[in-house]
């Protein structure tokens, strides 16, 4: 019954609530990125959300669009704007998915949205966290986020589709705060963004 009815309009009344209360903080960002980014505060990009329905997510914009001699885009620590890493360290960047979250694309606490091209990389069992709705944070960002390995992210994805219910996502919420304001697991080490995945060793 949570699941299936309860979760959703609660996503949905609480995304609106928060959004609404993070505004101020919302356009300051925004006009930041717009002046650090030459006029594009935010990215739009490809994502599949449940059963691998394909749907566009919005994030702030944490990166410039800087290329190297040959017109290829430097490494993304290169092009990481000074705001754009404060945005990422106070998790600020995930604010817009709200948006996301209001639309039905998405819920509050779900596995994370990955890009396309992994789909047909997935095994059965990985596949399964495309059961429920992506989240803007989920199990395995509670539990490692990008400091963990890609087999762990997984296994704390499927775990969740398990075990999903209304004490589980408040626990999760309530964690996902505390890391916030530690800034507990942002990158992996030596990196500025998570490393691709590439598929399951054979």
């Amino acid at each position: 019954m949570y699941k299936t009815v309860f979760k959703p309009i609660f996503d949905f009344l609480a995304s609106l609530l928060i959004f609404i209360l993070l505004s101020p903080v919302f356009l300051f960002v925004t006009i930041g990125l717009f002046l650090a980014s030459n006029g594009k505060p935010f990215f739009f990009q490809l994502r599949p959300g449940k059963n691998g329905d394909i749907f566009k997510i919005i994030k702030f914009k944490t990166m410039n669009d800087k290329k190297d001699a040959a017109g290829n885009l430097l490494p993304d620590a290169q092009r990481l704007t000074e705001i754009g890493k404060f945005v990422r360290k106070t998790s600020l960047d995930e604010i817009p998915q709200l948006l996301n979250v209001i639309k039905g694309d998405m819920s509050l606490v779900g596995p994370r949205p990955l890009l396309p091209q992994y789909l047909e990389l997935y095994n059965d069992f990985q596949r399964r966290r495309n059961e429920v709705k992506p989240g803007i944070t989920g199990w395995a960002q509670v539990n490692g986020r990008n400091s963990i390995s890609w087999e762990q992210k997984f296994e704390h994805d499927v775990w969740y589709v398990d075990h999903l219910s209304f004490v589980l996502d408040m626990k999760i919420l309530f964690l996902t705060v505390k890391k916030v304001f530690i800034s507990e697991g942002i990158n992996e080490e030596g990196q500025a963004t998570s490393e691709e995945f590439k598929g399951n060793a054979i």
